[in-house]
């Protein structure tokens, strides 16, 4: 698709008023989440983006991401697809990132990870301070930009539909590829301005709107080439809908693959505490030297247990400073079925480190402590409850945590001082009746799993038919 045709498009779905949205799928939520998937594998094996099959009836899929947490939904819903239709060509591009989470599936041969990536400085949150913009755009991201959105155009060119996860970048990319498209809606909902109070300019805002999302994102949602739009809750989708946008809520993908693991009764007889500093250096250092700080003041008789499960990005040593410094001494102590690849200790405190076992300890934590983004919602998700504590960022700030605890129910509670969430958690931890509160509020503003399987039935349907 030309150019001045994309332009005359975009125009014509900005002024388009926008009409209450007719159901566009076929397949029922009941359908979709009692239908069964085959299991199968299928290698890759061109080291470029290959030409569409036109013997098989699905086109090629690129999914492009727009983040950390969209990178994990998008591996999610990726492992779906292929679970589904195994002889479909599926590509990936991370906008942000090295797209780390797809190098395993991409070694096994059933994913191509395609386009320029880099890891920016902001750790792509350029959107929330101008310091990170500027350094992000001294990093190059214009160029990195550029060449990411010519890469969808050539997977256009060669037959592929498109898959945006995230916002509005990879939204935008995948309507001016020209190609068939959709579109999960990640990060935005109505949760957060709809739970109150109307303390600021964009609450307002959104209220005016009826929606979290924006005029010219309904604009790309309503094109008769976007097949599917799915976003994380049924509030958000009424929103939309209301739009002209046909927007459905089939589950959260966050969710899958966050089984309840049994707790060993080595640490049965621990206070529990998981705590979440982030993926990112060195806002993760500061996190967990903060939280660190703020769990020396709790005053409980029974022993602490804190649980640190660790991103790839964060370097175990960094934090050793941080913890001589508290009295921590490192042990070779080995705990049954914990599966530790570090632990520290002092009088009345036992701390586990563990690289990729986020999906073991979180639903062992009794509440969060947690200075993180997805991660955070998933352990609410679970009905775990957590206490947060903004810093200087990029990520983690006090709007970001504003938001997300609006979001999440207040499931998860921004606290201003570290003496505020020690005393805060002490609270949590000896009242049983409000941990049980929280945890169906935010067990009900997370949903439930399965998400991806319904996702990938939908895209089976509307998007990879040829």
């Amino acid at each position: 698709m030309r150019k001045r045709d994309l332009i005359i498009e975009f125009l014509q779905l900005m002024f388009r008023k926008g009409k209450k949205a007719a159901p566009r799928f076929e397949l029922g939520i009941k359908d979709l989440q009692s239908s069964a998937l085959p299991l199968g594998h299928a290698a890759i094996r061109e080291s470029m983006l290959p030409q569409a099959d036109r013997i098989s009836r699905h086109a090629p899929l690129l999914v492009v991401s727009n983040g950390h947490g969209e990178d994990l939904i998008a591996f999610r819903v990726l492992e779906s697809i292929h679970r589904l239709c195994p002889e479909v060509d599926l590509s990936v591009l991370p906008l942000v990132g090295e797209g780390k989470i797809f190098l395993k599936a991409v070694s096994a041969g059933w994913l191509k990870l395609v386009g320029p990536s880099a890891s920016l400085p902001s750790g792509g949150f350029s959107n929330q301070s101008l310091r990170g913009l500027i350094a992000d755009l001294v990093a190059g991201l214009t160029v990195i930009t550029l060449n990411q959105w010519r890469t969808t155009r050539v997977a256009a060119r060669k037959g592929f539909s498109i898959l945006a996860v995230g916002d509005l970048l990879p939204l935008f990319m995948a309507w001016s590829s020209g190609a068939p498209y959709s579109f999960i809606g990640t990060p935005k909902s109505d949760y957060t301005w709809r739970s109150g109070p109307f303390d600021a300019s964009s609450d307002w805002y959104h209220r005016f709107k009826g929606s979290e999302w924006d005029p010219w994102e309904f604009a790309l949602m309503r094109s008769k080439r976007c097949r599917m739009v799915a976003v994380r809750d049924l509030l958000t989708a009424r929103g939309l809908r209301r739009h002209g946008v046909n927007a459905l809520a089939p589950g959260n993908p966050m969710m899958d693959c966050m089984e309840q693991e049994p707790l060993p009764l080595s640490i049965n007889h621990f206070r529990r505490l998981l705590l979440l500093c982030g993926s990112r250096m060195p806002e993760a250092a500061d996190n967990f030297a903060r939280l660190l700080d703020s769990i020396d003041l709790f005053e409980i008789k029974d022993e602490l247990l804190v649980l640190v499960p660790l991103g790839g990005q964060v370097e175990l040593g960094q934090f050793d400073s941080f913890l001589r410094d508290k009295g921590f001494s490192q042990k070779t102590d080995v705990f049954e079925k914990v599966n530790a690849d570090a632990c520290w200790a002092k009088p009345g405190i036992l701390m586990f480190f563990g690289y990729g076992k986020f999906s073991q300890w979180a639903s062992w934590g009794e509440i969060g402590l947690a200075n993180a983004g997805t991660a955070t919602e998933q352990i609410v998700g679970l009905g775990i409850p957590a206490l947060s504590l903004p810093g200087r960022g990029p990520q983690f700030k006090a709007g970001f945590a504003k938001r997300q605890s609006r979001l999440l129910g207040g499931a998860v509670m921004p606290c201003q001082t570290k003496r505020e969430l020690a005393r805060r958690g002490q609270s949590l931890l000896n009242d049983v009746q409000l941990r049980s509160k929280l945890a169906i509020t935010g067990s009900r503003r997370m949903g439930k799993n399965g998400g991806s399987d319904a996702i990938a039935i939908l895209l089976s349907g509307v998007l990879l038919q040829n």
